[in-house]
């Protein structure tokens, strides 16, 4: 497991590889030392999901003594829970899809926001899952396969649906009854759905800073998105897991080298946002992955060896030439090329 602190613009200030058992809300008051001990105090701002930060964490870093200000997303039931002090709270536009209300409450500043484009995709997400469960269940009702096999099947089809397999209603077959149309049935909770898609979309943040400006709040907090794509890009462009080293040193010699190649990833990231916004570094690493080079070796009847280098020649958006140059006669083809 790799644990990482990094900052709004994606940069890394420190990472660790640890036990894969390791619980997420017990790392936060190592990495609150270790920030403190390597650059000293300040008045840092600590985003982060919901499920890393416990209430005995967020209860020391609200000492006055600490100054150690947070904003960290809240479980959506906290939401219904005090739905009174939301219901006469006016709603403020902070961009075109998203509006937020607040309210302060023994020290902290709770923000609720609702977003429209992020409750279309969720509301579109749950959806594609929910039809590919309903398929397999409509297949196994077709085929009518025997109660263990059945029980199996739909176990799988739990694990992959994941949180949708709850909108369903499955009344299993008895144990040693016949598997038939009439003893497995299925159907969805459509009022339980509707209840779902209506909350999606929906955020509560918390925040010690309660004279911090909830738009402001809103803003900043969703640039913890920034460490979900770190992540993302560790599992799946970086290829880290899984990872099978039989000794721990060689694990983490791995999380080194993905470490230093996400380094490599965010500052090629910010230098297109200065350069080329248009480009992703996944994009920019296939443009390139195009550009080979090749040794041919040939014995001569002498001993000698004939070398033949051989390498493809790059597009004109995969040079760094003159605007309008031949990337075939500019020196910055050959040298990319190379």
């Amino acid at each position: 497991m790799i644990a990482l602190v990094v900052t709004p613009d994606g940069f890394p200030r420190a990472y660790e590889v640890m036990n894969g058992n390791t619980a997420d809300g017990t790392t936060r008051r190592d990495f609150l030392t270790k920030m403190e001990t390597a650059h000293g105090k300040a008045r840092r701002v600590w985003v982060m999901d919901r499920g890393i930060p416990s209430e005995a964490i967020l209860q020391e870093m609200r000492d006055p003594e600490r100054q150690t200000f947070y904003r960290v997303g809240t479980p959506k039931g906290r939401i219904h829970r005090d739905e009174k002090k939301w219901l006469d709270l006016p709603w403020q536009r902070v961009r075109d899809s998203v509006e937020v209300k607040w309210y302060e409450d023994e020290g902290e500043l709770y923000v609720r926001a609702k977003s429209g484009g992020r409750q279309a995709q969720e509301n579109a997400m749950r959806r594609k899952r929910l039809a590919r469960l309903l398929r397999k269940l409509r297949a196994m009702r077709k085929s009518l396969p025997p109660r263990d096999q059945l029980l199996m099947r739909v176990g799988d089809a739990q694990k992959e649906a994941g949180r949708a397999f709850g909108f369903v209603k499955i009344p299993l077959p008895e144990k040693d009854a016949e598997v038939t149309r009439a003893t497995f049935t299925f159907h969805t909770d459509k009022r339980k759905l509707q209840s779902a898609e209506q909350r999606d979309g929906h955020y509560l943040l918390r925040s010690n800073l309660t004279g911090e400006d909830p738009a402001v709040l809103w803003t900043r907090y969703v640039q913890w998105t920034q460490i979900e794509s770190v992540f993302r890009w560790l599992k799946s462009e970086l290829g880290i897991r899984p990872i099978y080293h039989p000794l721990e040193h060689r694990a983490d010699a791995q999380g080194l080298i993905a470490f230093l190649a996400y380094c490599l990833q965010v500052t090629l990231k910010n230098r297109l946002m200065m350069h080329a916004p248009g480009l992703s570094p996944v994009s920019v690493c296939d443009k390139l992955s195009t550009i080979q080079m090749v040794d041919v070796w040939l014995p001569m009847l002498d001993g000698r060896w004939l070398v033949l280098p051989r390498y493809t020649q790059p597009e004109p958006d995969r040079c760094a030439g003159p605007a309008g140059a031949d990337a075939h006669d500019t020196p910055a083809a050959t040298t990319a090329a190379h």
